[in-house]
């Protein structure tokens, strides 16, 4: 058998670890699995990440290229401000329909990743870019579209990725409701677009 070094390997079990959890769940996800996924030996693995958790880094960064990119292209380059800010949310919400996404195993990843420390740089590092990235289209889009932000572009973002991390997580436990699905996701674009324009006045609410 050719031998396959380490740097053509890796790639491979990041995606047998995204296709094996894609399909039966985080907690699946063991390294003995990944590497049967693969037809490789469980040692192959730890050689080339180390510890499930290398191996779970790697595909939370992964996951995190491939919605970063989308994010990226969500954008159109022609509309208004509010109309550029609906094409986004509705494109960055087909991530989360569509399974071959994996927007869900992301979430899932995520969750997994606040009782487990060895992934919370992991975590964190995938939410600012995030963050990061969608303040980079709404300064472009209000400069673009002569649009005046009454709130910083990152408090923006976080401001509508707080709802829709909460709209993701209805889909992620609740039974599908797509009218339910639409509306939130309207009323949560319509928020957004009211605190970018100052339409919307954020209270000053104490968290301790």
């Amino acid at each position: 058998m050719a031998h396959v070094s380490a740097a053509e390997r890796r790639p491979q079990l990041i995606k047998a670890a995204i296709d094996l959890m894609t399909r039966e769940g985080v907690a699946a996800g063991s390294t003995r699995a990944i590497a049967a996924e693969l037809g490789v030996a469980q040692t192959t693995v730890h050689y080339i990440f180390g510890s499930k958790e290398g191996l779970y880094r790697a595909v939370m960064d992964q996951i995190t290229d491939e919605l970063v990119a989308h994010v990226k292209r969500a954008a159109p380059e022609d509309a208004g401000f509010e109309e550029t800010i609906i094409a986004f949310a509705q494109s960055l919400w087909g991530t989360v329909r569509e399974p071959t996404s994996h927007h869900r195993l992301l979430s899932e990843l995520t969750m997994f990743a606040l009782r487990v420390p060895g992934l919370n740089e992991a975590r964190q590092g995938h939410y600012q870019r995030v963050i990061e990235v969608t303040a980079q289209v709404i300064t472009e889009t209000a400069k673009r579209t002569g649009q005046k932000l009454a709130e910083s572009p990152e408090t923006v973002a976080r401001f509508f990725l707080s709802g829709f991390d909460g709209l993701t997580m209805q889909v992620l436990v609740a039974l599908p409701d797509e009218t339910a699905e639409r509306t939130g996701l309207r009323a949560l674009v319509a928020a957004t677009v009211a605190l970018a324009r100052g339409d919307l006045e954020l209270p000053d609410v104490p968290t301790a």
